[in-house]
């Protein structure tokens, strides 16, 4: 009696790099997330008290994250098919918003340091 031998899929260094790229794009989602949920910071009682720490460590994380999840995505390593197309674009989408979310941080005040409503007095 013979036993015919099932091919094993083990996960190969390619679909590694892949889930890598996939969880790091996630990543990268999460912490424009949670940039956006820290704007609060910035005001309290009216006055204006700049980017607070998170804000700056969500602000540069991200992009690191999609730019790292577009290197992995992006190796020759990586098998081409729609999981890879997803995890580009969405990386590049999300890294044109980082970008930005980035540029805000260091942008001068909204309110031209006059509080919240932003009118100087006269």
């Amino acid at each position: 009696m013979t036993t015919m031998n099932q091919p094993t899929t083990a996960p190969t260094r390619r679909d590694g790099l892949l889930t890598a790229a996939v969880v790091l794009t996630a990543l990268s989602a999460v912490l424009l997330g949670a940039h956006i949920s820290f704007d609060g910071d910035t005001f309290q009682d009216c006055v204006y008290l700049g980017p607070s720490t998170r804000m700056y460590v969500t602000a540069w994380a991200g992009p690191v994250c999609s730019v790292a999840a577009l290197l992995l995505a992006v190796r020759r390593t990586a098998r081409f098919g729609g999981a890879r197309a997803a995890v580009v674009c969405l990386a590049v989408l999300l890294l044109a918003v980082q970008v930005f979310a980035l540029y805000w941080v260091y942008a001068p005040d909204p309110a031209g340091g006059t509080g919240c409503s932003g009118l100087a007095l006269l």
